[in-house]
């Protein structure tokens, strides 16, 4: 093997290795943004691919996963418009009718189809009273469906709900 040879397969070797290592090390940060759409295909039944807009249950109001808690929400938008920042109250009560008070609510959501969570971090900025929950900062900069979900912790009880959302485009 002469020495350009040699050279070509040195440098061929250290490139993969440095691509690798990149890769591996960036993938936690980079990841997820391109993965989801991928990997929730072969997930579960509920892939993006496979639920369609006539499939939303997208009612105002629905129980949490685990049935532990009612939940429903008001938008001080209607309809809800691209583009605009708005509030909705939240209204959480337990299973059987009672108002919840003292949650605490984190919110999160997204794109499903697109892969990507919201552009804004909308949060309860408020705890209104009688399970109410004044939740700020929700912005939606294009059409499609929306996922909005909520993570209610209450009296050592933990659940969560997903509201679908159809934003016009």
């Amino acid at each position: 093997m002469n020495s350009q040879t040699k050279t070509i397969v040195i440098t061929t070797v250290v490139t993969v290795i440095v691509l690798v290592a990149g890769f591996i090390l960036l993938m936690p940060v980079f990841g997820p943004r391109f993965m989801h759409p991928i990997m929730s295909q072969f997930m579960d039944g509920n892939s993006p691919s496979s639920v369609t807009a006539s499939d939303l249950d997208t009612s105002a109001e629905r129980l949490t996963n685990n049935g532990a808690f009612k939940v429903s929400f008001k938008s001080e938008l209607d309809p809800i418009t691209l583009g605009s920042m708005h509030s909705w109250v939240l209204h959480v009560e337990t299973a059987d009718g009672q108002p919840v008070e003292g949650a605490t609510i984190l919110v999160d959501g997204g794109m499903p189809e697109h892969g990507h969570g919201l552009p804004t971090a909308p949060q309860v900025t408020q705890d209104l009273g009688n399970g109410d929950y004044l939740v700020e900062g929700l912005k939606f900069q294009m059409g499609g469906w929306w996922e909005v979900k909520f993570n209610i912790t209450a009296d050592g009880t933990e659940d969560n709900v997903t509201f679908n959302l159809i934003v016009g485009g």
